[in-house]
């Protein structure tokens, strides 16, 4: 009995582990604004960009506001999104919590909504 027991919390043990490792992040595709934490969701737009440069000058740190919820994402590297503030982009990238972690090679440029065409990644 008591190897049973035994062997139920070791593989208890294991299955808690592998749950939280699997919870530390997920590699996600996420479309949404190039913004900043000052300015969140108000910065949904492509004449926010010289704003969130200002902000970012002062401190804050650059987000990605999601078009799904609009949920603010710091961006954990920002340099992967350098000079993409106030673009409208599709990003792959580890989110964790209200963070996210881009895979710099993944940003595509998309269309602002209300705009004609489709994705605008010849413009870089």
């Amino acid at each position: 009995m008591k190897k049973l027991l035994l062997l139920t919390a070791a593989l208890a043990l294991v299955f808690s582990y592998v749950a939280l490792a699997g919870a530390a992040g997920s590699s996600e595709t996420v479309k949404g604004w190039v913004s900043d934490t000052k300015c969140g969701a108000k910065g949904m737009n492509a004449k926010h960009a010289s704003c969130a440069k200002k902000c970012m000058g002062a401190g804050e740190k650059l987000a990605l506001v999601t078009d799904k919820g609009q949920k603010v994402l710091t961006v954990s590297n920002p340099d992967a999104l350098e000079g993409h503030e106030g673009h409208h982009v599709e990003v792959k990238g580890e989110v964790s919590a209200d963070s996210i972690m881009v895979d710099k090679d993944s940003v595509k440029m998309l269309a602002a909504k209300g705009e004609k065409g489709s994705a605008m990644s010849d413009m870089h």
